[in-house]
């Protein structure tokens, strides 16, 4: 075991060293304030504090794993070798930043705390990260850290042993809207046929007809595909079906639909399904717990996992609610227009409640990339170099490769043949 000697043990103490060593290095970890039971300790150990007690392993402890709420900070960013980093601790520490104190402040999303202009969906602007900013995004920098320090370690202690990760992929897909233009009933596929013909928009009508008289699919219609695309490769991956009444921002099928009830139970025969909570149930938590109770009822299966709608996230608000709408885990950590790691990390997490300082029992599984933000690329042969070069470094950390694609965009027609992309992305790196 290692042992962690410090001066004070606080819950984000805690939270950040299991984070690192037990989930990340799996290594096991045990904490003390107690001078002589670390003296007495033969195995590894750290010193995490202001200063040594002797000679012993020792990182220069910031303050903010021991302080309470949230306050202004001017960060510099540095360079650790070829990694940026911040928090440096000076010449003594046998690390150069206390990559604890910077794992915590990407975790708990500090900087969401700070006031900032949400964007028109509600969300933390991109712009205003750190990791954007300091164009660090693409990198899993927490994971990478905690690989840097392992190897520093292990030259000071080499019975540390760490078990090995193989690298972890999970396919999300996203279904906000089940069908184009089938199944929506004969109000709103008037209303829809109207609005194409006042747009000029022949094409959308000529298919929108076609779909109503069976001469072909609904373009969004693509789950059996997907389904097969799964089964042939063995690979996990979770629906996330929208289960809500109709609004402004949410818009899928009437969920008194016995076809798209039919649909969602056929999906969950073969692969995990799960809720994309609608916009409207945000911020309603009767609602939250509504959507979540039906869905269950069509499937027949507790469902504990959740995704938001445009992946709009409120810290701490959005967690709590999802912890007492008893959802356990949460795939919306990462933005939805740029690739890379929003938390700075490929590896699940359970969220920190800042201003309660507590643990909150909701697991975070960031993804590294969401489809809309490869509209970007000009071609199939620059999308996948940049898939390359994220798979790559969540595959050298032993991360969790997750990617969201939505059947709308799989269903969508244009100078990339979406669905084609997806099966050669999970024969690239899911197989």
């Amino acid at each position: 075991m290692l042992l962690i000697y410090t001066h004070k043990i606080t819950p984000r103490f805690t939270y950040i060293m299991k984070q690192v060593f037990t989930r990340m290095l799996q290594i096991e970890v045990g904490f003390t304030t107690k001078i002589e039971d670390f003296i007495r300790h033969t195995g590894p150990k750290i010193t995490y504090t202001k200063q040594p007690l002797q000679n012993e392993f020792f990182v220069r402890s910031h303050t903010l794993l021991f302080e309470q709420g949230v306050r202004n900070m001017n960060l510099a960013i540095g360079k650790w070798d070829d990694l940026p980093c911040f928090f440096p601790t000076g010449e003594r520490s046998n690390l150069p930043y206390d990559i604890f104190a910077a794992s915590f402040y990407l975790l708990s999303r500090y900087e969401e705390y700070f006031p900032h202009v949400k964007d028109l969906v509600g969300r933390f602007p991109l712009k205003e990260s750190l990791a954007y900013e300091h164009d660090f995004l693409k990198l899993p920098v927490v994971d990478l850290w905690a690989q840097k320090m392992l190897n520093i370690l292990q030259e000071r202690f080499p019975s540390l042993n760490a078990a090995s990760k193989p690298v972890r992929n999970t396919s999300v897909i996203d279904v906000p809207v089940s069908h184009s233009f089938a199944h929506r009933g004969f109000f709103r596929t008037g209303i829809g046929m109207l609005l194409d013909l006042f747009s000029l928009r022949f094409r959308r009508v000529s298919q929108r007809l076609a779909v109503l008289l069976n001469l072909r699919k609904d373009p969004y219609d693509n789950f059996q595909e997907l389904i097969g695309i799964h089964k042939r490769h063995k690979l996990p991956a979770i629906f996330f079906f929208q289960f809500a009444q109709y609004s402004r921002y949410d818009k899928n099928i009437s969920t008194e639909n016995n076809r798209f009830k039919y649909l969602i139970k056929s999906v969950a025969d073969y692969d995990a399904v799960a809720l994309a909570a609608s916009y409207s149930s945000f911020a309603n938590m009767e609602m939250l717990k509504e959507e979540k109770e039906n869905l269950s009822n069509v499937i027949n299966r507790p469902v504990n996992f959740v995704r938001l709608r445009y992946n709009r996230v409120d810290v701490p608000e959005t967690y709590r609610n999802l912890a007492a709408a008893e959802f356990t885990d949460d795939y919306s950590m990462g933005y939805t227009h740029e690739m890379g790691f929003k938390a700075g990390t490929c590896t699940s997490f359970y969220f920190y409640d800042i201003p309660q300082e507590v643990q909150q029992p909701v697991k975070i599984h960031p993804f590294a990339v969401h489809d809309y933000a490869l509209l970007k690329c000009n071609s199939e042969e620059e999308i996948f170099e940049k898939l390359d070069e994220l798979h790559d470094v969540v595959k050298e950390v032993g991360g969790h490769f997750i990617t969201v694609f939505s059947n709308e965009l799989l269903g969508a027609e244009g100078k990339i043949n979406w669905l084609q992309l997806y099966a050669k992305m999970i024969e690239r790196y899911y197989v």
